[in-house]
């Protein structure tokens, strides 16, 4: 190619093409700049991009997992609420049998005793049918277990068992008609109510296990999603201090190679020196 051709201009087509490359890497730069990204599309880096989708994936479905964690949580402290009350109602029943079991006690202190006898076995029927939450039961008769997620894939479930409190069940034997009205068959109802006592505490204290497990659980969840999102940030986060430092380099970069276009330019008005 001549040297001095006026068809092209070869040092002005070398300095465009460098200016265009600048322009898209000043682009590039801004658009990381603007979205605090790196890797935004799968055009950046397709593999790396792949892995950040996978884990966000994870920390969006390991919110439901948290969820259901704590709404099996508060299932079970409304249930542990009940028991505690049940419990509650026991021992005051207790202290009414073995106030009537005293053979010198008349019979109108007595009838009033089972009057208050009656009026808590009917108070434990009234909590143990009203301990729902969600329309969840897990202390009435056939009363439901509780499932909550423990894993983002939904294959993995922690379990607490319900826990029957209702009169005439499993823990509480003592009947829904239960009354005396005498020394000796209030004296029988301390042994029983003795016995369901303890089954009531003892259903607390696994309701309480599962509870203490669901926090750990989610503790641990809330540690999982925290370092998964430490992983996405530095996979795909631009460092802020060096995109500025490289955005300042492109702008001076951008104005040489607008003005050495210019120079170039100029080149073919200076072979018309060569014509005068």
């Amino acid at each position: 190619m001549a040297l001095n051709s006026i068809n092209t201009n070869a040092s002005a087509l070398t300095a465009l093409a460098n200016l265009a490359n600048t322009q898209t890497s000043l682009q590039s730069t801004q658009n990381i700049i603007s979205t605090g990204k790196t890797i935004n599309s799968a055009k950046d880096n397709g593999a790396v991009w792949s892995i950040a989708q996978t884990m966000t994936g994870k920390v969006t479905a390991l919110d439901s997992v948290k969820d259901s964690l704590n709404r099996a949580q508060s299932t079970i402290d409304v249930a542990m609420s009940a028991g505690q009350q049940v419990s509650d109602l026991l021992t005051q029943m207790k202290a009414k049998a073995l106030a009537a079991s005293d053979t010198s006690l008349d019979t109108t202190s007595r009838t009033a005793l089972n009057a208050d006898f009656k009026s808590l076995r009917d108070q434990i029927t009234s909590v143990v049918n009203n301990a729902d939450f969600n329309g969840v039961n897990m202390v009435k008769s056939g009363g439901t277990t509780v499932y909550a997620l423990a894993n983002d894939s939904g294959s993995s479930k922690l379990t607490v068992a319900a826990e029957d409190l209702s009169l005439g069940g499993g823990n509480v034997t003592l009947s829904a008609t239960a009354s005396f009205n005498s020394a000796s068959s209030a004296s029988a109802f301390i042994a029983t109510l003795d016995t369901d006592l303890t089954n009531v505490n003892t259903a607390l204290t696994k309701l309480g296990t599962g509870s203490n497990a669901l926090a750990s659980h989610a503790t641990f969840v809330q540690s999982l999603q925290t370092s998964l999102q430490t992983g996405i940030s530095n996979l795909v986060d631009a460092d802020m201090a060096s995109e500025s430092a490289q955005l300042q380099a492109l702008q001076t970069k951008q104005q040489l190679g607008v003005q050495a276009l210019s120079i170039a330019n100029q080149s073919t008005s200076i072979m018309l020196s060569l014509f005068r």
